[in-house]
C-alpha cells in the first residue's frame, strides 16, 4: 500500500498536535493542583431516607469537631432539602449531597459552589463563602418536567447572626 508523502506529513503533524495538547493539559493540571474527585462514596438511593446521615431529621448544617461546618442535603424531584440554608460567612463548609432519584446538579449563583449529584453516590464540595448575601441554588442538570422549579436559597450571614439563629433553633 502506497501512502503519499504529504499525507504522511499531515498524519504525523496531527499526532504531534494531539500529544502536545495532552502535554499542555497535564502540565496545567499539575501546576494548578487539579485532581479528579477522590471521595467516592456509594449509597443506596432507594433507602436514602432510612440512612443515618441523610435522614430527614439530620439534614441541614452542623458544626464539626475541627470548627468547620457540614451541610447535609438531599436533591430530589423537584427540590433541595432543606429548602432554606443559613451558613456563616468566611467559615469552611463541607456540603454532602445525595440524590434520591435522578441526576441533579447544584449551582449556587455568584459563588464557586457547583457540583453534580449522581444517584447512588454522595457528592462532596468544600468551600468558603467570602461575602454576606442571599444566593439562589439551582439544579443545573435537567431532571424532569419540574426542573425549572427546583431551587433552594442559601443565606450567608455574619457569624454573630449565625450563632444567634443556632441558639433560637435549640
Amino acid at each position: 500500500m502506497h501512502v503519499d508523502g504529504t499525507e504522511k506529513k499531515w498524519v504525523i503533524l496531527s499526532f504531534m498536535m494531539a500529544f502536545a495538547m495532552m502535554g499542555i493539559l497535564a502540565a496545567y493540571a499539575i501546576n494548578k493542583n487539579i485532581h479528579p474527585p477522590s471521595n467516592v462514596e456509594t449509597i443506596d438511593s432507594t433507602t436514602l431516607h432510612l440512612s443515618e446521615e441523610f435522614n430527614e431529621d439530620n439534614l441541614g448544617i452542623e458544626k464539626e469537631n475541627d470548627g468547620s461546618y457540614r451541610v447535609t442535603m438531599v436533591a430530589a424531584r423537584y427540590g433541595f432539602f432543606p429548602h432554606d440554608l443559613k451558613v456563616p460567612v468566611g467559615q469552611p463548609i463541607k456540603f454532602r449531597i445525595a440524590s434520591a432519584d435522578v441526576l441533579h446538579g447544584v449551582h449556587t449563583a455568584n459563588t464557586n459552589m457547583n457540583t453534580m449529584v449522581v444517584p447512588g453516590y454522595i457528592s462532596e464540595v468544600n468551600t468558603t463563602f467570602p461575602k454576606v448575601g442571599r444566593f439562589p441554588m439551582y439544579c443545573n442538570e435537567y431532571c424532569g418536567l419540574g426542573h425549572d422549579y427546583m431551587w433552594s436559597r442559601l443565606n450567608v450571614v455574619s457569624m454573630e447572626d449565625f450563632e444567634k439563629s443556632l441558639k433560637e433553633a435549640d
